[in-house]
């Protein structure tokens, strides 16, 4: 069975308004129910782990119980780093977790089929994560800020979520984080310091992270494009 964590403790200062970004609506339905519908769409996934800051507890508990068609759900605390929070949701794995997705809950728009084509590949290679070819040339940089290496953009993605591990993988890399105090970018970055390979599983340009109110009409404009109104 398949366990969903979403992080969505973080303090949203590119937002703005003091809200947690989460909690916002768009097209009349707040970021985070919409986010935990799509998942509750998908039949494998059984749980859901919502982490979010300790003062927003109970107003999260009491929006999802007043969600219907939501797969079974705990919100917990998260920490003060991303990674933290999630550890935090580790701890509340069920017993018959065998893949863990890791996901932003500012990814609203996620499909169906991106989910369940993650899931496909982190049962069959370990771990896998969703990302898109990059449209911009990258350059790397060094400390004065002049170029040191142009990569090829062909071998370029930039990398969304879900993250999707098997258990025995995620669990071992975040005790090998804790252990040895690294902090890393994603939870990819974590299972790779094992030697896992990591599957890159195609997703689509609309599964963007909400981060600035420019994001929020961004958004909005997809679902209009999909669905042909603002639902």
């Amino acid at each position: 069975m398949v366990t969903a964590i979403f992080p969505a403790a973080g303090s949203s200062k590119r937002m703005g308004g003091g809200v947690n970004k989460n909690l916002l609506e768009i097209a009349g339905e707040p970021i985070l129910i919409r986010t935990l519908k799509t998942f509750s769409q998908v039949e494998r996934v059984n749980f859901l782990i919502v982490i979010v800051a300790a003062h927003e507890v109970e107003t999260v508990e009491k929006l999802l119980r007043g969600t219907k068609g939501l797969k079974s759900w705990v919100v917990t605390i998260g920490g003060s780093e991303r990674q933290y929070s999630i550890a935090n949701g580790l701890k509340l794995l069920p017993d018959d977790a065998e893949i863990i997705l890791v996901h932003d809950a500012a990814r609203p728009l996620i499909s169906t089929r991106t989910i369940n084509d993650v899931i496909d590949a982190a049962e069959k290679f370990g771990g896998a994560i969703a990302a898109v070819p990059s449209k911009d040339t990258i350059k790397i940089v060094d400390a004065e800020g002049f170029v040191k290496h142009t990569p090829p953009r062909s071998e370029l993605v930039a990398v969304q979520t879900p993250q999707g591990f098997r258990r025995e993988i995620l669990l071992q890399a975040y005790e090998k984080a804790a252990t040895e105090n690294f902090l890393g970018t994603d939870d990819s970055s974590l299972a790779e310091r094992l030697g896992v390979k990591i599957k890159i599983v195609a997703s689509d340009y609309q599964n963007i992270k909400i981060t600035t109110p420019e994001d929020m009409t961004i958004a909005e404009s997809f679902l209009r494009d999909t669905n042909g109104k603002t639902t």
